[in-house]
């Protein structure tokens, strides 16, 4: 199965948000990490996301992160931020910059506060950002994490999202973990982009008609997601650098995603920086950094 071309498909990272000391966003040195992501394999760049700590940022702090990295050189075409939000207007305004500031998709959850939402309430709220924001140019990737949401987007909605807004609603990723539920959607939703939350599940996805990953362990392994992607593409096997990327990510999930993400980049780029976290996430201790990073070296992965 082949996607449509405007889809955004390969590897994206679910990219970090760096704080300083006050726990303010540290704009330069997040255009560094996301320029040394796109330098080794990342095909785009999934920002203010869960691991990029979305939620923890203001509306004004998100918009200022967007206009950031595009101002200091960031391609605007490279550039999936997160847009959703329990707030119907907040999320319009932040789409809508979007939009206008070039970027070549959204990644937008449900609205997640009031739980057990009705699928017509759900195609409301979506249905509205659409309408307000008011362009052809919008894509909308859904994200479906429904371990951290508590509002998963079932397949008869996005069937019902995707008739109505074939142009505009054009993606998922899937942070489930669920590789049935991935493969069900890519095969009863045409031309729609499915993209891994998981890195263990890219390969599999793909086999099955999926468009790539996003994956906060393309953080720590960009380059090595991007050859099995392309190794795939180009029919090789791909199971030695597979089993790789799987036992990595194995190891990585053992601990809290974003602390221990930032503790490997803090290793890796010699800036301590990178260990700050907005509460109420806290930055891993001196012991859990040292048995992560014994656990990864043991693998023999080295970043590139």
């Amino acid at each position: 199965m082949t996607l449509p071309a405007d889809r955004f498909t390969g590897v994206l990272a679910a990219a970090l948000t760096p704080v300083d000391s006050n726990l303010v966003p540290n704009e330069d040195l997040m255009v560094d990490h996301c320029n040394w992501l796109m330098n080794n394999g990342a095909d785009g760049l999934a920002i203010l996301g869960t691991t990029g700590e979305a939620n923890s940022f203001s509306l004004k702090e998100r918009i200022r992160i967007i206009e950031g990295l595009i101002e200091r050189g960031i391609p605007a075409d490279k550039l999936m931020p997160g847009t959703g939000s329990c707030s119907l207007t907040d999320a319009v305004v932040l789409t809508d910059l979007c939009v206008k500031a070039g970027t070549r998709g959204v990644l937008m959850l449900p609205p997640f506060y009031y739980k057990n939402p009705s699928d017509d309430g759900l195609f409301a709220f979506f249905s509205e950002v659409i309408q307000r924001v008011g362009s052809d140019a919008l894509k909308i990737y859904l994200y479906h994490f429904p371990q951290q949401s508590a509002t998963p987007f079932s397949l008869s909605l996005i069937q019902r999202m995707t008739k109505a807004y074939p142009n505009t609603v054009v993606g998922m990723k899937d942070s489930s973990g669920d590789l049935d539920n991935m493969i069900t959607v890519a095969k009863n939703v045409p031309d729609f982009c499915v993209l891994a939350g998981a890195d263990d599940a890219m390969l599999p996805l793909l086999k099955e008609g999926g468009g790539g990953c996003i994956t906060a362990c393309a953080n720590i392994m960009p380059r090595l997601l991007k050859t099995v992607y392309e190794g795939f593409q180009a029919g090789e096997d791909m199971t030695q650098a597979n089993d790789m990327l799987v036992k990595v990510r194995g190891i990585m999930s053992k601990f809290p995603a974003a602390p221990a993400q930032k503790a490997v980049i803090a290793r890796h780029s010699g800036n301590d920086q990178w260990l700050n976290m907005r509460p109420p996430l806290m930055a891993m201790d001196e012991a859990a950094r040292a048995s992560l990073y014994a656990d990864i070296d043991a693998t023999g992965y080295k970043l590139p």
